[in-house]
C-alpha cells in the first residue's frame, strides 16, 4: 500500500492541541513540527522503503510520519500515555507499517521488539539520550552488531562529544566508546526554534554506522580503561592509569609517553592498549 500523503494527516499543532499534549519537562520532550525538517532527518539513513526501524520517545508522532512516509516498517516506544491516541491515528494512516508499545525505551528489548538489521531513528528525550546510545554501542558485535544505523537527535554539546577528535575539549569517554566500532559524524545541525517549546540550547542530529570490531578487545577493558584515563583527565597518564594493573606497562609496549594526557590519546591508541590488557 503506498504511504498516505501529508494531507491524510492533521497537521501536527492540531494534533497536539486537540489532544492537549504539552511537552512534559519532566519526560525531557521537546517536539519538532517542521514536516520537511523531519523528511530531511527521516533521510539520513538512505533508503528506508521495506525496512526495520526503531523509535524511541516518538509523542504526537512528527518524526514517525516522515519515517513511514519514508516506507519503514517501524516499532515505536512512547511512554507517555497521553501521546498514544495520537499514535493511532498515525497507525490508522499507514496501514500495517507501525506497532506502538507503551512503554520505557530503558526496560524494552529493542533488538527482540524490531529485529535485526533495524535503522534507530530517534528525537531523544534529552534525560535518557545518552544511556540508550551507550547500550545500543554496548550490543554484541559478532562482526557487526545487530543495528543498522544510529540515527539520534541529541543537544550539541552530547553530540560534539560523540564525534570529537583527540586534542579537543569534548573530547572523551563518549567520544572512545562510539568511534572505536563506529563511524560518527553530525549530520544536521537544528536550531532551538524549531522544537516546541524550544529547549535553552542547540540540537543536532548524529548519525553513526557499525564497523567491524577490532580483534582481540574486549569492551569491559575499553571501558576500565578508558575510566581510569578520562576520570582524571587533566593529570598525566601515569598518574591517572597508575591505580589500574597492567595499564602502564600497556603504554610502554604501545609505545605512548606517560606524560601524556587521555585527551591527546587516539581512539586506536587506546584500542591497541586494551587489547594489551585483556591478555
Amino acid at each position: 500500500m503506498a504511504p498516505a500523503p501529508r494531507s491524510a494527516l492533521p497537521p501536527l499543532r492540531d494534533v497536539i492541541a486537540r489532544h492537549g499534549l504539552a511537552a512534559s519537562k519532566a519526560l525531557g520532550q521537546n517536539f519538532l513540527l517542521d514536516e520537511q525538517l523531519l523528511d530531511r532527518i527521516a533521510a539520513i539513513p538512505g533508503p528506508l522503503e521495506g525496512q526495520p526501524a526503531f523509535e524511541v520517545g516518538p509523542g504526537p508522532g512528527g518524526l514517525t510520519r516522515a519515517i513511514l512516509r519514508a516506507g519503514a516498517r517501524l516499532v515505536a516506544v512512547e511512554r507517555d500515555d497521553r501521546c498514544l491516541p495520537a499514535l493511532a491515528e498515525v497507525q490508522d494512516a499507514f496501514p500495517g507499517q507501525l506497532r506502538v508499545i507503551a512503554g520505557d525505551a530503558m526496560q524494552v528489548d529493542a533488538r527482540a521488539e524490531a529485529g535485526d538489521g533495524a535503522h534507530i531513528i530517534a528525537n531523544l528525550p534529552y534525560n535518557v539520550g545518552t544511556p540508550l546510545l551507550v547500550g545500543w554501542l554496548s550490543a554484541d558485535w559478532s562482526p557487526l552488531p545487530w543495528w543498522n544505523s544510529l540515527t539520534l537527535m541529541f543537544q550539541m554539546e552530547v553530540a560534539e562529544r560523540i564525534v570529537a577528535k583527540p586534542g579537543t575539549d569534548h573530547y572523551g569517554r563518549l567520544a572512545v566508546l562510539s568511534q572505536w566500532r563506529s563511524d560518527a559524524r553530525i549530520a544536521m545541525k537544528v536550531h532551538r526554534s524549531a522544537f516546541t517549546p524550544p529547549p535553552k540550547v542547540m540540537s543536532a542530529v548524529v548519525h553513526l554506522t557499525p564497523k567491524s570490531a577490532p580483534e582481540g578487545v574486549a569492551l569491559r577493558h575499553l571501558e576500565r580503561l578508558t575510566a581510569a584515563a578520562f576520570g582524571q583527565r587533566r593529570k598525566m597518564l601515569r598518574q591517572s592509569l597508575k591505580g589500574l594493573p597492567g595499564a602502564l606497562d600497556a603504554l610502554a609496549r604501545v609505545g605512548i609517553d606517560p606524560q601524556r594526557r587521555a585527551e591527546t590519546v587516539s581512539v586506536e591508541e587506546f584500542v591497541e592498549v586494551a587489547r594489551i590488557l585483556g591478555r
